[in-house]
Parts: C-alpha cells; sequence; structure tokens
C-alpha cells in the first residue's frame, strides 16, 4: 500500500491510501477518486512531508525521531558499558572499603593505585573534608 496526500479543485486536503501509483492513477482515469469532504473528482497529488521510517523490535513503524532516540540511547548504553569495562580492568575493586583505602592511599600509608569500590554519604564527606580527590560513578545495572 502506498499513501498520498491529494487535494481537490476546491482545495480541500486529504489522504489516499492505493496498492501502487498505478492503481491510483487507474482509479483517477476512472473518476473513481474524488474529494471526501465535497465529492470533487479534479483530484492531484500534492507534496507530502517527508520522514524516516523504521521499525522497532516489535515490527511496529517508529518516527525518525524514535529512531534517533533509540540510536541515542544505544550509544549511551554502549558508552557506560565501555567504562564500566575500564574500571573493571583498571580500578582494584576494594568494596565497601573504599573510604579507608582512599584514606591510606592519601597519606602515603599504601602505595598509590586506582580503586574502586562504594562508600556512604558520611564516608564521602569526611574524604571532603580530608582532600582525597575522589568520583562518584554510578553505572546503570543491567550493564554486562
Amino acid at each position: 500500500m502506498i499513501a498520498f496526500d491529494l487535494k481537490c479543485g476546491k482545495g480541500h486536503c486529504f489522504e489516499g491510501w492505493f496498492d501502487s501509483l498505478r492503481d491510483f492513477d487507474d482509479q483517477k482515469s476512472k473518476n473513481m477518486v474524488e474529494c471526501p469532504i465535497c465529492g470533487d473528482p479534479n483530484i492531484t497529488k500534492i507534496l507530502s512531508p517527508i520522514r524516516s521510517l523504521g521499525y522497532n523490535q516489535t515490527g511496529e513503524s517508529e518516527s525518525g525521531e524514535d529512531k534517533a532516540a533509540r540510536e541515542k540511547a544505544v550509544q549511551t548504553r554502549q558508552l557506560m558499558q565501555a567504562v564500566k569495562n575500564f574500571l573493571e580492568t583498571n580500578f582494584e575493586d576494594v568494596g565497601a572499603g573504599f573510604a579507608k583505602e582512599a584514606l591510606k592511599i592519601h597519606y602515603g600509608v599504601e602505595p598509590s593505585r586506582n580503586i574502586r569500590g562504594s562508600s556512604t554519604e558520611v564516608e564521602e564527606e569526611m574524604l571532603k573534608e580530608e582532600g582525597v580527590q575522589f568520583m562518584k560513578m554510578p553505572l546503570p545495572k543491567g550493564l554486562d
């Protein structure tokens, strides 16, 4: 099926669905296409606005905006996965002992190294007061 934007001789605009361009031309030549508002058979095709059309995972059509949003979400997820992989590869996981280990490194008790883990808000405030630089990076759940 193909949809055409149509206009009658009196200026009414409407949409018509046909099996093909040839089907539209055949029906028009037999005066089978007429304006649904006034019945005028003097019909012309008009330019249609162009839009991107894709399909989502369920097979339903989606607009160009939906497709762009979906692609951006996929790119964001890929970026977050790359960050997670980098952190897991290059930072030692010290778990809930993050604040304790960060202080040891800050004061030279432990050698300097990249660490990752969790801390409470109270521990984070204490680290800030001690001048320990750290970055909080919550990662979305569901990443591999």
